[in-house]
């Protein structure tokens, strides 16, 4: 199939009771923490009514599986084509996965559609999908979404409700609170660990002033902003640029904690691509803030959070002046989190400042 898709898929939505697979396409680093994978598991099935099944690379050794892109694309295969599988969940993301895509066969995928939740590293997956016509989920990964320590959000069990088992996400709504807390996965004491959240001030919009009150629907593309640029620069999953014109851009960060001079490198090379320019809108998720390395102050990750939205904006605007931006959306590597679809349709109201997925 062309990277210039006209048609998109929908996956068919999952059902109490279904099955569901747990795969590793990127790394393996679940395996190292059996527990919180155990506890994503749980609330599968506790909390959703649904059977994972756990296949091969979910169990696999890091390293094994590191040396063997093909292995995971297999499992990738055999999940999407099980009739009886009706959603597909990563266990977590890395840095490997751009060496997987061309192990993967599109035909197969596009042949037997399937819901797939994954972020990060897994941006390079949900293009692929992207440029073969499917609609993905970018986020309802498993250890950093599906098994945060304490409670299982409210937020993030409303819109992973909906993501697996309505036809679509609806309107979106910001989170009234959200933590970046780094809560270390190795604990005793994981499960029952309350991360820190901190009271969430809504959407930030940057609106020019022709567009206040336009009403903006296009394709949703994008994903981790480093992941983005890998994809691009081994142009492997990527959608041809005419095949973005009209589209909606959503980017987020990672707990790289990358730098605004690093976001506007990125965004740069984006731009000269020839890419920027294409998008009806932004939409921006909310930036993590804090990491394993270090402590940062309050001050050091309020100033991030203002670094990067500067940056972003600015040369969002350097190529694309018209384009609405919206800042601090809720989905990404903080939680709580809302999957939203790749592929899918999205709504930006700049008039009534309300986003919906139809």
């Amino acid at each position: 199939m062309s990277d210039a898709v006209e048609e998109f898929v929908t996956p068919p939505p999952a059902e109490p009771g279904d099955k569901v697979a747990v795969i590793a396409p990127s790394s393996g680093a679940a395996t190292v923490f059996p527990d919180v994978l155990d506890l994503a598991l749980e609330r599968l099935r506790d909390r959703f009514d649904l059977d994972p099944v756990v296949y091969d690379t979910a169990e696999a050794d890091p390293e094994r599986l590191r040396e063997n892109p093909v292995l995971r694309a297999e499992d990738v295969h055999e999940a999407f084509r099980d009739p009886d599988i009706s959603a597909v969940f990563a266990t977590i993301g890395g840095d490997d996965q751009i060496r997987m895509l061309r192990h993967l066969d599109g035909e197969i995928l596009r042949n037997n559609p399937t819901r797939f939740f994954g972020m990060s590293d897994n941006t390079c997956l949900a293009s692929y999908l992207w440029t073969h016509g499917i609609v993905s989920f970018y986020g309802g990964q498993l250890l950093n979404n599906v098994a945060i320590a304490g409670e299982f959000p409210e937020y993030s069990e409303r819109y992973l409700r909906r993501a697996l088992f309505e036809e679509s996400l609806g309107e979106l709504d910001s989170a009234d609170e959200w933590t970046d807390d780094v809560i270390e996965w190795a604990r005793d004491d994981f499960r029952e660990a309350t991360p820190e959240y901190e009271p969430a001030d809504g959407w930030q919009w940057d609106v020019p002033d022709e567009r206040a009150g336009e009403q903006i629907s296009g394709r949703l593309w994008g994903g981790c902003l480093t992941v983005l640029q890998w994809v691009l620069a081994a142009d492997r999953g990527a959608p041809d640029l005419d095949a973005l014109d009209g589209a909606v851009l959503a980017l987020e960060t990672s707990e790289e904690l990358p730098s605004a001079d690093d976001v506007r490198r990125i965004l740069t090379c984006v731009g000269e691509r020839g890419l920027l320019q294409r998008f009806d809108a932004v939409v921006v998720g909310r930036p993590q803030t804090r990491n394993r390395e270090r402590e940062y102050s309050e001050e050091e990750r309020d100033q991030y959070r203002v670094d990067q939205r500067a940056t972003i904006r600015e040369w969002v605007r350097e190529y694309n002046p018209d384009a609405p931006i919206v800042f601090d959306l809720d989905f990404g590597h903080t939680n709580p989190n809302a999957p939203i679809p790749i592929g899918g349709r999205i709504e930006i109201d700049a008039g009534e400042r309300a986003i919906r997925f139809p």
